[in-house]
């Protein structure tokens, strides 16, 4: 058995960091659920030894008064349109179980989906993909036999290998000429091309030569003024190639796509049911009031926590940690998740600032080894600003295992201390290359300790632990970190490290393949570009292979995670420094709602 999955005895968490000591006060239970006595600290900040320089981080651009706002000035919900949503959900089920052309069908689940509203209508869209997947013989032989349909063949393929069925690329092997070369189609029909591109396994060479292929007809589309392309469809190539869909943060897309479709609803390219357009409108307000909500009370939370004042030299920043999550899983019913990660997520930037730039070496040694051993008796040795970080996490992973217990009865908290100590270790290996008590790592050993201090392991493990379809079972198969884990991890990693090549004064991988394979930087980076592109065919072709709810939703957040750092780390360090497209993201989807 894993030295990680020694049932702890519980020892927990209290939300404000008072006066160290050990609570007296003990809970008297008939039951064995662990009892969570109460830890309080204080810690003189004044303290000299806190006096050390530090990065300058842009200011905190959304403060706690401006976040509390939101929920003073949102409108309330009219009770006539709870009643219209509610109305519009069961026309809309009615729709999709309608029988109906294979095309229309897979045009009305693609709104769907990037119209944000597929979560409410997951069993009906699985019963009819199930049922266009179990006629694709049929489908593929009587209605897909022309040669000018690549854009519903591609549709086709891109939402059955989206929803996790099994399908093979040889499908558009009817599309190339004798020499191999796809045929000229049309536009549409390459950019539905393009985006079931995106979806390739590791071998696909078809896709790839797809990928190309429409890659570079687009962006001559784009760049011919004399094309009679409709304006709304070359909007829509410009976006899809800036970023695939399987690429995008699903929630800033589905904005997109919202406004896009209301204002082009008279092009053929965008042509939607005003039904789903109206729904959609009325759903994302909603779940925007849903977050704003929830924003609030984490806001107080952080506010309350006080570490921001009293530890002024990392990186406070609630909003971009709460849109982390929210790019992970968006949907209502996560928010236990979103809770528990966006705590986590303010408390890793925390600690990668402690590790990376404040804590002396000795300190981050002291302190790694009192998370592994999760224990408050090591607090003692630790400096006054160590304190307040180590109960910060020591609380928040036992609030988080406590409510587990409490809704389920399962132990999660060996596998929350996992991964916070998988991650100090890691940091602290890091720490040892930069002052040089070790030996400067190899491409290899870099990325082997990388894909766990980017942190994407504690994102999923909170995904797993946190998930409403957790069970007993599950739990026991999550003795290891799952290989979709760490391939969606490793992506993290290299995404971040795409746009901190700059900090030179410590390892990346583009500076350890620039030293190993004596290559320049752009080719360093050519080749980080190319392990993210294997990273996702890894994940493509492991993402229809589960079992249960639990796993599937896994592996969507595990994907989503990627697609968030995508957008967080597309040619500049978002988290860390926003720029222009950061805050007019957060604007559209926490405060501005969409117009009815």
């Amino acid at each position: 058995m894993s030295r990680y999955l020694v049932a702890p005895s519980y020892i927990p968490f209290h939300p404000k960091l008072c006066s160290l000591r050990r609570s007296t006060t003990t809970t008297t239970t008939t039951t064995k659920k662990p009892c969570f006595p109460l830890i309080h600290c204080t810690a003189d900040m004044q303290s000299p030894a806190l006096r050390r320089s530090s990065t300058h981080y842009q200011p905190n651009s959304w403060s706690n008064d401006y976040i509390q706002s939101l929920i003073v000035n949102s409108p309330v919900e009219e009770k006539d349109q709870t009643t219209r949503i509610v109305l519009l959900k069961e026309r809309i089920r009615e729709v999709i179980c309608e029988q109906k052309e294979v095309e229309e069908q897979l045009r009305l689940i693609d709104h769907l989906q990037q119209l944000g509203l597929a979560y409410h209508f997951k069993d009906d869209i699985k019963d009819a993909l199930t049922s266009i997947h179990g006629s694709l013989e049929d489908i593929i032989s009587l209605q897909l036999k022309d040669t000018d349909d690549v854009h519903v063949t591609a549709l086709l393929f891109r939402l059955l290998r989206q929803n996790g069925f099994s399908i093979t690329d040889d499908i558009f092997k009817r599309f190339r000429d004798e020499k191999g070369q796809f045929i000229e189609v049309s536009v549409e029909g390459m950019l539905s091309l393009y985006e079931a591109a995106f979806y390739a396994k590791e071998g696909e060479v078809i896709l790839q030569e797809a990928r190309d292929f429409t890659t570079q007809n687009l962006r001559n589309i784009l760049n011919d003024k004399r094309s009679s392309t409709e304006p709304g469809l070359k909007q829509k190539v410009a976006h899809a190639l800036e970023l695939p869909l399987n690429w995008r943060l699903e929630r800033l897309h589905t904005r997109w796509f919202i406004q896009f479709c209301s204002q082009s609803n008279k092009d053929k390219c965008s042509m939607i049911n005003p039904v789903l357009l109206e729904f959609a409108k009325l759903d994302f307000n909603r779940v925007q009031d849903t977050h704003k909500k929830e924003l609030s009370k984490l806001s107080r939370w952080w506010s309350d926590l006080g570490l921001a004042e009293r530890l002024p030299f990392f990186r406070d920043s609630l909003m971009a940690n709460y849109l982390l999550t929210v790019g992970c899983a968006f949907e209502p019913e996560y928010w236990s998740f979103r809770k528990t990660q966006t705590k986590a997520n303010c408390l890793i930037a925390l600690l990668d600032d402690v590790y990376d730039v404040y804590g002396k070496l000795e300190e981050l040694e002291i302190f790694t080894d009192a998370i592994e051993r999760w224990d408050v008796n090591a607090l003692d040795k630790l400096p006054d600003y160590m304190k307040l970080c180590f109960l910060a996490v020591f609380n928040t992973a036992n609030e988080a295992a406590y409510e587990v217990v409490k809704g389920k009865g399962f132990n999660v908290l060996p596998y929350l201390k996992r991964a916070w100590t998988d991650l100090c270790k890691a940091y602290l290996l890091e720490a040892k290359w930069f002052h040089g008590k070790c030996t400067s790592p190899t491409v290899e050993e870099y990325l082997e300790n990388g894909w766990m201090s980017i942190s994407g392991h504690i994102f999923l493990t909170h995904a797993y632990c946190m998930s409403p379809h957790l069970t007993k079972s599950d739990l026991e198969n999550f003795s290891t970190y799952p290989q979709f884990l760490q391939w969606s991890s490793m992506n993290f990693r290299l995404y971040n490290d795409l746009v901190e090549r700059e900090k030179s004064d410590g390892y990346s991988s583009i500076n350890c393949l620039m030293k190993e394979k004596d290559v320049s930087d752009a080719e360093a980076r050519k080749m980080i570009k190319e392990m993210i592109m294997a990273n996702w065919r890894a994940m493509n072709g492991d993402r229809m292979n589960y079992k249960t709810m639990l796993e599937e939703n896994f592996k969507i957040c595990a994907i989503n995670l990627d697609r968030t750092a995508q957008f967080f780390y597309r040619g500049i360090d978002r988290f860390s420094e926003a720029d222009g497209e950061m805050n007019d993201s957060v604007a559209s989807l926490f405060v501005e709602p969409i117009e009815l």
